[in-house]
């Protein structure tokens, strides 16, 4: 990835636990500061298979066949079935769906993962392995796995090339405690990993030059200084990347950071005049960089002025 001035930038998301706030939810920006909800701020896209609910969506377009891919959580929290019994006894597999061209979209799919004992699969995201030459695909699941004397949330991962046939699981990132909501960004050869800790409940950077490689931690002092966050997602502006969290303990939303600097996790805390959110409250999402057709493609099929 190359830092870029995107002509546009299309944020995909939830909104929460409402009945219709588990679906998936399109908003528009020429910044990517700047959010306005389309669709009336009703779903886009709804998933009736399942658990009839989806979160956490991630949104790739695949450097393989030049399609849109959006891959989201199995889960529906508003049936009321509670935090602990998605966490054990949850869904075990991810919604797709896919577009040629972002205006139309397929019916969504099922993925089982096959994780022998995972309690959910958790936030599913991916990214492209160069010495694959496929999108590694890595989620959060909850599994007691030989030796341990409870269930833990760990990073698994898999590989495909079109979002059906994945290779096997297997653990991608093990951690002392458990680690939920990892997201990766490439920049001149370094992919930089940001996870939640699900004990301290805050983000923590890591980076290395190879996906299945070795990852040292990045001390990002402003960014490990917020707690009560989670649900990162992030993309280019201009010359600098933005990196958003989603302030859940508190219920505030998307809080962006900007950094022209990766390398030293240098990140800059944006003030609330600085930014808009839209007014839908945006839930765990992902940001897809537009160029100028897709852009302006996205305004008029929805109205957007």
């Amino acid at each position: 990835m190359m830092k870029q001035k995107g002509a546009g930038y299309l944020f995909v998301h939830f909104t929460g636990e409402s009945p219709e706030g588990e679906q998936i939810y399109f908003s528009l920006s020429q910044d990517g500061l700047h959010w306005q909800d389309i669709n009336e701020k009703k779903p886009v896209l709804k998933s009736e298979i399942g658990e009839k609910g989806v979160r956490d969506p991630y949104i790739v377009r695949s450097r393989l066949d030049g399609c849109f891919y959006i891959i989201a959580t199995d889960l529906r929290i508003a049936s009321g079935k509670g935090w602990e019994v998605a966490q054990y006894e949850g869904s075990t597999q991810m919604i797709i769906w896919r577009s040629e061209d972002l205006i139309h979209w397929s019916e969504p799919w099922t993925y089982q993962v096959d994780v022998q004992g995972a309690g959910c699969v958790w936030a599913p995201e991916t990214i492209y392995d160069p010495e694959e030459d496929a999108y590694l695909v890595f989620w959060a699941s909850m599994v007691r796995e030989p030796g341990d004397e409870e269930a833990k949330q760990r990073i698994y991962c898999s590989y495909t090339r079109d979002f059906k046939e994945f290779t096997p699981s297997k653990i991608y990132i093990e951690r002392d405690h458990h680690v939920i909501d990892t997201t990766i960004i490439e920049e001149n050869g370094t992919f930089y990993r940001f996870s939640k800790n699900e004990n301290t409940k805050n983000i923590r950077m890591d980076c290395g030059k190879h996906l299945q490689g070795e990852f040292t931690e990045v001390a990002a002092k402003n960014l490990n200084a917020l707690e009560g966050v989670e649900g990162p997602a992030a993309f280019p502006i201009k010359e600098e990347v933005c990196l958003v969290v989603d302030r859940f303990a508190e219920g505030l939303g998307y809080l962006p950071l900007l950094t022209s600097n990766l390398e030293k996790g240098d990140f800059q805390v944006l003030d609330s005049g600085s930014y808009d959110m839209g007014e839908n409250q945006k839930r765990h999402g992902s940001v897809l960089v537009l160029d100028e057709g897709e852009y302006q493609m996205l305004m008029e099929r929805w109205g957007v002025e």
